[in-house]
């Protein structure tokens, strides 16, 4: 590694123990270089760093280990989850306000978003936030807080009361584990609070996990199954867990059904 490369990454590691995170922008405006040459610098030292769509991160575990590292999780079934969030996005319409959680299935159904039709997102994840505050027509509302850097969040009193005050037509809630017994969970206690919050608050709730989630059981129990509306869910979901939802008296949803037969169904 070059002296003038190591001297820029310890820079930007200066920063963010200062900072927390950093965006791409304001590292190379910092370091008088081009975006591009952090991008490769960065590139060369990701056992320091994560890059996550535009901001820094240290690439830190988190304590005792119950975390997961969000760069590396959102390459996993990758197709899988666009196919769920293809399931989900027409269940977002004109004019409304949605809550979209963290993770790594939420950016896909973000992507997903028609520009110009007047929704307001409310979301607690820098990855998510990225995507959204690029769709023209789209009001943002981030909510603050501590930086949590497992899933790029956010959380803490700061963004439950500003989510206490907001009005949501429909929450898309992410999940690391979904068991019809145990109920759907995650791997991070910050974000539990949030979560239930924005179901609560939600005229409609909407799961939103790949097939890959169902019988697995993470640290965290935030809610029970038969509590959402939906499931969204790639096509390639076992029938037995097909089944399990229906029982659970909640619409299964995915990229290979038609919206209206199953808002009829209900």
């Amino acid at each position: 590694m070059s002296r003038k490369r190591e001297t820029r990454l310890d820079r930007i590691m200066g920063l963010l123990e200062t900072h927390g995170f950093l965006r791409l922008k304001d590292a190379a405006d910092a370091l008088d270089v081009s975006e591009m040459t952090v991008r490769r610098d960065i590139a060369t030292c990701d056992e320091r760093f994560i890059f996550l769509g535009g901001y820094i991160t240290p690439a830190r575990k988190t304590p005792g280990g119950m975390g997961y590292i969000l760069d590396r999780e959102r390459a996993a079934h990758s197709d899988l989850k666009q196919s769920a969030s293809q399931a989900a996005v027409d269940l977002v319409h004109p004019g409304e306000t949605v809550f979209l959680d963290c993770g790594t299935t939420i950016p896909y159904l973000a992507s997903l978003l028609p520009a110009n039709n007047d929704i307001t997102v409310i979301c607690y994840s820098m990855n998510v936030a990225e995507i959204v505050c690029k769709k023209p027509g789209t009001r943002v509302i981030m909510l603050g807080g501590l930086y949590e850097v497992s899933s790029a969040s956010f959380s803490g009193p700061a963004a439950l009361e500003t989510l206490r005050g907001m009005a949501i037509n429909t929450a898309f809630i992410s999940a690391g584990g979904v068991h019809t017994q145990r109920g759907v969970s995650c791997s991070n206690f910050h974000e539990v609070s949030i979560k239930q919050l924005a179901i609560s608050k939600a005229l409609t709730k909407v799961l939103v996990v790949d097939s890959t989630k169902f019988d697995s059981v993470k640290p965290v129990l935030f809610e029970q199954l038969e509590n959402f509306d939906f499931v969204c869910c790639d096509t390639g979901i076992a029938k037995i867990h097909r089944q399990q939802i229906e029982r659970a008296g909640v619409t299964l949803r995915t990229a290979e059904t038609d919206l209206s037969d199953q808002i009829d169904s209900r």
